[in-house]
This record gives structure tokens, C-alpha cells and sequence, in this order.
């Protein structure tokens, strides 16, 4: 049974929440996934926010694993510009170093010392930490 049309010949609720769901999921996917930008929205201020979401992402699985940006050096930021433009965060920064590090690893582009960032994540963690240590120890 169709729900009856709304007083005043106006749009059903219904049909305009399912109208803005899809446009928020078409937004989304531009943002954090590479996607096409949605009609209605500006395509630059799209790309320019999308980039500032891969930005920051990078920045904090710099932080979370510190070894991996330094070892790459110059080539992190595009290599995870690469990595991230594609593929939305999954689940939290940790889990988002590791995938990174997968990627890495699947093209061949991960260094043999790194290779402890591909245990699970309930193992990585004190691998980071470890890290971490180790540079404050040696600062001092």
C-alpha cells in the first residue's frame, strides 16, 4: 500500500530522505574514496576537501608508525596518496597503517626491516610501541 501523497502537493518524506541518503553516500565515496562528485556540489572544494582528509589520515599513521614514514621518506606522501585515495579508512588509523603497509607489501614496495607491521593488529601495536622506545632512548 503507497503511502498517501503529502498535503499541498509538496515531496513525500520518504522520497526525500532516501533522496538525501544517496546523496550523502555519493558525497562520502567522493571524499574518502576517489569517487565521482555528486551533481550539485563543487568538484574543486570536493578534491580540495578529500585531499585534506588523505592529509590527515597520512599524518596519523605517521605518528602510529613512525618507522614506516621514515623509511620511506620522501616517497610516503605519495605513496599512501596512492594507497588512500582509493580505498576509505578501514575502521580506525591503526587498522588503516596496516592495511597501508599490506599495500606496500602486495607491490613489493614494503622493506624487509617493516615486515612486523603484517602481523595482526593485536601484535602490532607493541611493535609501535617498541618503536617509539627506541627513538626516545635514542634522543637521549
Amino acid at each position: 500500500m503507497a503511502a498517501d501523497p503529502p498535503p499541498g502537493g509538496g515531496v513525500h518524506p520518504d522520497a526525500a530522505r532516501e533522496r538525501l541518503a544517496r546523496a550523502q553516500a555519493e558525497l562520502l565515496h567522493a571524499l574518502v574514496a576517489g569517487g565521482p562528485v555528486p551533481e550539485g556540489f563543487d568538484p574543486v572544494r570536493v578534491r580540495v576537501q578529500a585531499a585534506v582528509l588523505v592529509a590527515k589520515r597520512r599524518s596519523v599513521v605517521a605518528r602510529l608508525f613512525p618507522d614506516l614514514a621514515i623509511t620511506l621518506g620522501d616517497q610516503y606522501a605519495a605513496r599512501f596518496g596512492e594507497y588512500a585515495r582509493a580505498r576509505p579508512k578501514p575502521g580506525g588509523a591503526r587498522a588503516d597503517g596496516l592495511a597501508f603497509a599490506r599495500y606496500l607489501d602486495e607491490r613489493g614496495l614494503l622493506p624487509d626491516h617493516l615486515r612486523g607491521l603484517l602481523t595482526p593488529p593485536s601484535l602490532a601495536w607493541p611493535y609501535a610501541l617498541a618503536a617509539r622506545l627506541r627513538r626516545r632512548r635514542a634522543r637521549r
